[in-house]
């Protein structure tokens, strides 16, 4: 009795203090939520911040709180938070997720190079589990003695010294021990966090559905590599990896770290930042425009996999002509003629050539068609940086093609096309819908200061 009666007090003498808070009258915020809130040990907090509210003294709004401060009301306004335990836990999930996602973001840089040393088709056989190199002479010369009988060998490396076998070789076992330490760096924490019963059931089986795609990454690098390992069809034909296998494997690994960076994105900001109404919905305009040009730079990002699986950077290395001719008379020489588009070392670099033009043009009208619109200042500024960064990867590859695809600019290459990737999964995150609960609480415009 004594609590409520202390309650219904403070509510009757701050009700002006309460409604420009929540937004609300105060019999609304007197629920049963609140008289337990009001109850507890904190009560003596509350009332002293409360006071301090209503005698004109600045306190943060609630609106601006969309992040992990909102985490233990929000949650009980519907709000479906993807990690349990509060915001030291969020914090801790959010570290691992990142850190898993820029350690894929180096495995792509790695596997980018251990292509352009053709370093790939070094190890000639794969155990899932892994192994340990060569550590005695005699083991360095089997291992070469393998390597001896592929194709790659007999038609690009003859007569290649045993040293410079050793830096292929250690190239392609970095790369295939880096994704294994991989696994382990993600299933331990994975482990840990489920045990604390900071997973949730829905963050669990997405975050089981990206490791079971790790795993399965290794079997698609093997399967690409296999490809390498046969004879090709014409004698005068250099052993190369199917561009087919080669783009699964890449596209694979770009899946693998949108999904990761997507999840700790939303496992940190669980609402997007919005301060008004009419950044909410300047946010949904540019939605509709940001997400059909994340779309295309996707599909730029995987037709580049098909220029690195056919060779093709080593092909008509002017620009912007191809050769004397803006268009190669044999871009439709392949029968049947969806094959051109896979396989047709022309029609796969005019397709790259056509598809970053038009992305570089996208991400710049996207950035023309909202420069007036009432957006939050995050928003403006991921849409400015993803036209620098477009303008920037466009620069690398004309140097990559001028260069006949230096290991270095090709790399950086590579680099900008996962760095524009995520540029565009980070706008399109903060993009997203604010719940119902934040909704009702936002302003019609924001606030300045």
């Amino acid at each position: 009795m004594f609590r409520s009666r202390v309650v219904a007090l403070f509510v009757k003498k701050n009700s002006k203090a309460l409604y420009n808070l929540w937004g609300t009258t105060p019999s609304r915020v007197l629920n049963e939520e609140s008289y337990r809130l009001f109850s507890t040990g904190a009560t003596r907090k509350c009332l002293d911040g409360f006071q301090s509210l209503s005698k004109g003294n600045y306190v943060p709004s609630i609106r601006n709180m969309s992040t992990v401060a909102s985490v233990g009301i929000k949650n009980k306004e519907g709000l479906k938070l993807l990690v349990n335990g509060g915001p030291r836990a969020q914090k801790m999930v959010g570290i691992w997720l990142f850190g898993s996602a820029a350690w894929v973001f180096s495995m792509v840089i790695l596997g980018g190079i251990t292509r352009l040393t053709r370093s790939g088709l070094s190890m000639t056989d794969w155990k899932f589990t892994g192994r340990l190199p060569p550590l005695s002479d005699e083991d360095w010369l089997l291992e070469f003695g393998k390597y001896k009988q592929s194709p790659e060998y007999k038609r690009v490396n003859q007569g290649m010294s045993i040293e410079d076998f050793k830096f292929i070789y250690w190239m392609e076992y970095a790369h295939r021990m880096w994704g294994r330490a991989l696994g382990i760096m993600f299933a331990l924490p994975f482990s840990y966090f489920l045990r604390k019963g900071y997973i949730t059931v829905q963050l669990g089986l997405r975050l089981s559905a990206l490791f079971g795609l790790g795993a399965g990454q290794g079997l698609i690098g093997w399967w690409m590599v296999k490809s390498g390992l046969e004879e090709p069809a014409s004698e005068y034909a250099q052993p190369r990896v199917s561009p087919y296998r080669l783009a699964a494997h890449l596209t694979s690994a770009f899946a693998i770290y949108c999904g990761l960076l997507w999840t700790g994105l939303s496992v940190v900001m669980p609402e997007p930042p919005s301060e008004s109404l009419a950044w909410v919905r300047g946010a949904a305009k540019v939605k509709q425009l940001a997400l059909p040009v994340s779309l295309l730079v996707g599909v730029t990002a995987v037709s580049g996999a098909f220029v690195a699986g056919n060779d093709a950077g080593h092909a008509y290395n002017t620009f912007p002509k191809m050769g004397d001719t803006w268009i190669p008379e044999d871009v439709f020489d392949m029968k049947p003629l969806i094959r051109n588009f896979f396989e047709n070392t022309s029609t796969v670099q005019l397709d790259h050539r056509i598809l970053a033009t038009a992305t570089l043009f996208s991400i710049g009208a996207l950035w023309w068609s909202t420069r007036k619109f009432d957006i939050h200042p995050a928003v403006r500024s991921l849409i400015g940086s993803a036209v620098g960064m477009a303008g920037l990867q466009v620069t690398l590859g004309i140097s990559t093609l001028l260069s006949y695809v230096p290991v270095e600019l090709g790399t950086a290459h590579q680099a900008g096309a996962l760095t524009l990737l995520t540029l565009m999964i980070l706008l399109n995150h903060t993009l997203r819908r604010p719940s119902p609960y934040l909704l009702k609480s936002l302003p019609q415009v924001a606030k300045t200061i």
